[in-house]
């Protein structure tokens, strides 16, 4: 006897078109999503002479990321760390109230999957049609269809791989190298790279993303509670289910149950609302049945609700079967006592919270965002060298950073030793109290200073130096601590 297989084949889900709510506002997302996305590289914004008049670019080369009016050094690396707390946050405090609505309708994921079934309909036809293709015999007309829909499929693909190397170079220029054939050799990798991503992920993998590969569904469990504004089936309402039409009778029970939101008495051979046809089955993308209650391939987009409401309308009862309800109200409604969809709860308030303060620390934070910054190096060798006078000299490597669009003159001075003076490697004859350095606009400058100093007493190992440095044109000023090497340190090393 063969040992049973660990893992389940794929079945494979054939998604029917279908028309309502739910369904426009995935259209809509849909489209301002796409729309976004491949067209905003080819915005500008004026940043000033030598600078880039991309609005969003990652400029890997130049270590810089510009977003509109703003730009981020790698030094700012803690607001991506923000932004990404934030945004995580965001979720939680979506999905307690509205469940996974991000994965409905602005994933990634669900945007591109749900284009390319779009096209796999307009070319191949309908769930059955599909369906009936697929298990049928090869013939001219399943290869032209299928070679086309791959086609398209590649051409899409294309296109989001393309539109993504523009976020990385400026967008007029890498197109043209591209179709000219002189673009970098990495453009052309990744293009083809992200190509493939996008097509076996959109393609092929569709709902298995969702279902093995998303490691979102695990978390979502506790981020819901029984006020989340969820898809839900009304089984005090659609059940038992069954085939076939309903008495009249039944259809005014039905009626008068769903205006006063109770649930309805049936007697012993008399069935609920639903007719068991598997519409809301046959237009899932996860291919799973809402009936069965929430489950982790759910990913809240209300199809189910729009199909549903086509039966319910043709077979002549009240729609909304399967609808957005909380859990607690599902069961307040079966009893007769419908209960208010609670925004403000102690989830949903502390998400809230958070998002408040981190959005308030993020804008103090660049508001208050430094223009100029300063590192300083010490010389590993010599530590110190002794002079023919008595005094001693370190030498130090200082870095400036002018975020500036203009070049700026920078101020730099000695704090914590009395006396201590400054002198450029180069020039090591003029012994200043201050040194002016320029630095280039949106640079970093780059200097070899000495200085000089006669401790007015023995050093204990090392003593603390303060380097400031301070834009000449704002008086903005930035500090560094460093250290002063002498004898005595020298010696205990």
């Amino acid at each position: 006897m063969s040992d049973p297989s660990l893992y389940k084949d794929r079945v494979r889900v054939y998604p029917r078109a279908v028309r309502g709510v739910a369904r426009r506002v995935k259209w809509a997302v849909l489209v301002f999503c796409l729309v976004v996305y491949y067209a905003l590289p080819w915005f500008r914004w004026t940043r000033g002479p030598g600078q880039p008049s991309q609005a969003v670019l990652l400029d890997i080369g130049h270590e810089r990321f510009y977003f509109f009016a703003i730009e981020f050094w790698p030094q700012d690396i803690y607001y991506l760390t923000g932004a990404l707390i934030l945004a995580a946050v965001g979720l939680f405090l979506v999905t307690s109230l509205v469940g996974r609505a991000w994965c409905a309708y602005a994933c990634p994921q669900t945007v591109w999957t749900d284009l390319f079934m779009r096209v796999e309909r307009l070319i191949q036809g309908d769930r059955n049609a599909r369906m009936k293709r697929d298990q049928g015999h090869t013939d001219f007309a399943k290869i032209w269809r299928k070679t086309a829909t791959h086609a398209a499929w590649l051409g899409i693909a294309f296109w989001t791989g393309g539109a993504w190397i523009m976020y990385f170079a400026d967008a007029p220029t890498v197109t043209r190298d591209f179709w000219r054939g002189t673009a970098a050799a990495d453009v052309y990798v990744f293009t083809s790279l992200f190509t493939a991503t996008t097509y076996v992920l959109a393609g092929w993998a569709r709902e298995q993303v969702c279902t093995y590969m998303c490691p979102w569904p695990r978390f979502q469990a506790s981020m819901l509670d029984e006020h989340s504004l969820i898809v839900t089936y009304e089984s005090w309402r659609g059940e038992p289910r069954g085939h076939g039409k309903r008495p009249p009778a039944l259809l005014g029970a039905n009626q008068l149950g769903a205006n006063q939101l109770g649930a309805k008495p049936l007697g012993a051979n008399e069935r609920g609302d639903c007719i068991d046809c598997s519409a809301c089955v046959n237009v899932c993308p996860t291919g799973i049945d809402i009936r069965d209650g929430s489950q982790l391939e759910c990913i809240n987009c209300g199809l189910c609700i729009d199909a549903c409401n086509e039966v319910m309308t043709k077979t002549g009862q009240p729609k909304w079967l399967v609808r957005w309800d909380t859990l607690a109200n599902q069961e307040a409604r079966a009893a007769g006592r419908p209960v208010p969809f609670h925004l403000l709860r102690p989830r949903t308030l502390i998400y809230i919270a958070a998002l408040v303060v981190g959005f308030v620390v993020m804008g103090v934070a660049l508001a208050n965002r430094a223009q100029i910054d300063l590192a300083v190096e010490h010389d590993r060798a010599p530590l110190f060298v002794t002079l023919r006078n008595g005094s001693l000299r370190n030498a130090y490597t200082l870095k400036i950073s002018n975020k500036t669009h203009e070049a700026t003159a920078f101020a730099i001075g000695l704090n914590g030793i009395d006396g201590a003076a400054l002198s450029l490697a180069e020039d090591s004859e003029d012994h200043l109290p201050h040194l002016t350095l320029t630095v280039a606009p949106d640079a970093i400058g780059t200097y070899r200073v000495l200085v000089f100093a006669r401790p007015a007493k023995p050093l204990d190992a090392a003593q603390d130096l303060i380097f400031t440095a301070r834009n000449a044109r704002t008086g903005e000023t930035a500090a560094y601590t460093s250290v002063f090497m002498g004898p005595t340190a020298h010696a205990t090393r």
